[in-house]
């Protein structure tokens, strides 16, 4: 029982059903083609008419269909049409489909092959879907009826009660043996469809490419949510704990702190509202590639507001004119500085005014060309006690390397000696004039 309710699923189930559906559309497809060689080859093979004619005539002209249909089947778009058809009624588990045109030479014959057999197929299962029913049923009812039997002009011969009593059953047996050729029809278009209209050597390595575009581009933005959001939090976190701190200790000479700090905060938030919406506006762009979509933001001339913000006393040297900076090195440069001088606030033995003991333990930053490399040595001393790293952290260093291998350069940071931590990076200059 169980195998007779798997082969009634197989041949009249939802599945067998969706790929009568794509056959028929195949016939569908042909029907075009079919007509101009039915015009082409009538006349030679004694058609009578459009329509009529000889099977030899109709047959003539289904061969002459097929090439027709391979030769427009190279353009790249028909695979779109294809896939998108397939997908929805082959049964078949969409990720095994290519996706986006034939553009290789391999990719637009195998769409044509696939696109001949639809339609080859379709035509026939399409003209077996027409034809056969009603003969079937007509010879079903032979039996019931002398009327049916002068209509069809049976012949003398048949017309015996041991033949009428087989026609029933004959005309059964057609309706079946169409459901079983729709069926395998069917079957064999699902299984040659990863084949022939999925994804070719070429179509891999394309995909491959924009995701790694992909993973890039989000990983870039990343980096500037990370630095400027991060940055900013930590430094208005340092700005506020050291303004409760002088408010608690209740010192009059210190108010002006108290308004210096907090219009720090506000200008920190500011800024770092702005550089938050240019990032997410570049999230927005639906209608450029992943790829293409380049971060702006604030570079190196913007260092002062920077260092005047932070919340820690920076000691820093300049010895190169920062204007003449590439504007993308300078840029980057620049979120190395701020990561830099979050790192500080974070977990180094820094101090903001304010605090208790009143010590303010300075950072040091120093900018200098060194043979066409743009130097960055930040230095900032160690607490007394270990730092303690939140869950998730030290995403900022790893930023940091990343940001100065996609340059060409190298960074590095680690303790050294004298109770301090240096935060070194190259970015060199060489070849990257003007870039953006």
């Amino acid at each position: 029982m169980g195998r007779v309710r798997r082969g009634c699923a197989a041949l009249f189930g939802a599945r067998a059903r969706r790929r009568w559906v794509h056959l028929i559309l195949g016939g569908a497809l042909l029907m075009p083609y079919w007509l101009l060689g039915l015009v082409a080859t009538g006349p030679l093979l004694g058609a009578e008419g459009t329509f009529g004619g000889s099977y030899a005539a109709q047959f003539g002209a289904y061969a002459v269909a097929l090439p027709l249909a391979a030769a427009t089947a190279v353009f790249p778009l028909t695979r779109l049409m294809s896939v998108a058809a397939a997908k929805a009624l082959c049964g078949v588990a969409p990720e095994l489909f290519a996706d986006g045109p034939a553009v290789s030479r391999g990719a637009r014959l195998r769409t044509a092959g696939w696109f001949t057999l639809h339609v080859g197929m379709g035509g026939l299962i399409s003209g077996a879907s027409l034809a056969l029913p009603p003969f079937a049923v007509t010879t079903a009812l032979l039996p019931l009826s002398a009327g049916i039997r002068d209509w069809v002009r049976l012949p003398a011969s048949l017309d015996r009660p041991w033949v009428l009593a087989l026609a029933p059953f004959a005309g059964a047996a057609m309706l079946l043996a169409l459901a079983v050729c729709a069926a395998a029809a069917g079957a064999l278009l699902a299984r040659l469809a990863p084949a022939l209209l999925g994804p070719t050597p070429a179509d891999r390595v394309a995909a491959a490419e924009r995701r790694t575009a992909e993973l890039a581009a989000r990983n870039r933005l990343a980096r500037e949510l990370h630095d400027s959001v991060g940055h900013a939090l930590s430094a208005v976190t340092l700005q506020a704990g050291a303004a409760l701190r002088v408010l608690d200790s209740d010192v009059p000479g210190d108010r002006a702190f108290v308004r210096e700090a907090l219009a720090a905060i506000e200008q920190t938030t500011r800024r770092t509202v702005g550089e938050l919406d240019g990032v997410l506006g570049l999230l927005r762009r639906d209608d450029e590639p992943a790829g293409s979509r380049v971060p702006t933001g604030p570079t190196l001339e913007s260092l002062d507001l920077l260092i005047g913000n932070c919340g820690l006393a920076v000691g820093y040297e300049v010895g190169a004119d920062l204007s003449r900076v590439p504007e993308r090195i300078s840029r980057d440069a620049y979120r190395i500085v701020q990561e830099g001088l979050s790192n500080a606030q974070r977990y180094g033995g820094t101090d903001a005014r304010g605090a208790p003991d009143g010590v303010r333990r300075p950072v040091s930053l120093r900018i200098a060309w060194e043979d066409d490399v743009l130097l960055i040595a930040i230095e900032n001393p160690l607490p007394d006690r270990r730092a303690v790293v939140r869950p998730g952290g030290a995403r900022g260093l790893r930023g940091i390397a990343e940001r100065a291998a996609l340059l060409g350069g190298h960074a590095e940071a680690g303790p050294v000696d004298g109770g301090t931590w240096l935060l070194t990076a190259r970015l060199p200059l060489t070849g990257a004039r003007g870039a953006r």
